[in-house]
């Protein structure tokens, strides 16, 4: 039974998905030659890789250029208020938003610049926000 369950565990684990794992490899040294990637441990491979899964949500605060507002703005003043009373999910969410993804790039927050523009509307009250993910440009209607 020993050998079986042996024989059994290293099929499920290992042979049933040799060739999809292989094939999935070659692939990904292709575009990322493996020589490159020993010069990582573990850990910084896997932010490389992923990114920052742990927020600073006061530094991104603090990383904010301002276009057509100034931080005492009460609309500026109002969205970080309701921004910092958001769950960390939905915090993940506006990230998600703002920039495509629910990661801090591996350069880190410390870094991450984004920007709160004004869309300069005559009615600002039919407009919804939106944003340029590629230049991580939120457009906040007053």
């Amino acid at each position: 039974r020993k050998e079986f369950v042996d024989l059994y565990v290293n099929y499920v684990l290992n042979k049933s998905v040799q060739k999809p794992f292989e094939d999935f490899m070659r692939g990904f040294l292709r575009g990322c030659p493996g020589r490159m990637w020993k010069m990582f441990f573990p850990v910084e491979l896997q932010i490389v890789l992923q990114g920052h899964t742990k927020f600073d949500w006061h530094l991104l605060e603090k990383n904010v250029t301002y276009m057509g507002y100034k931080k005492i703005d009460p609309t500026i003043r109002n969205f970080w208020i309701v921004f910092h009373k958001l769950p960390e999910e939905k915090k993940k969410m506006f990230l998600a938003f703002l920039s495509g993804s629910d990661r801090i790039p591996a350069y880190g927050l410390e870094y991450f610049q984004f920007y709160i523009a004004d869309p300069l509307e005559k009615n600002p009250d039919e407009l919804y926000p939106f944003v340029n993910t590629c230049s991580h440009i939120l457009f906040l209607p007053r």
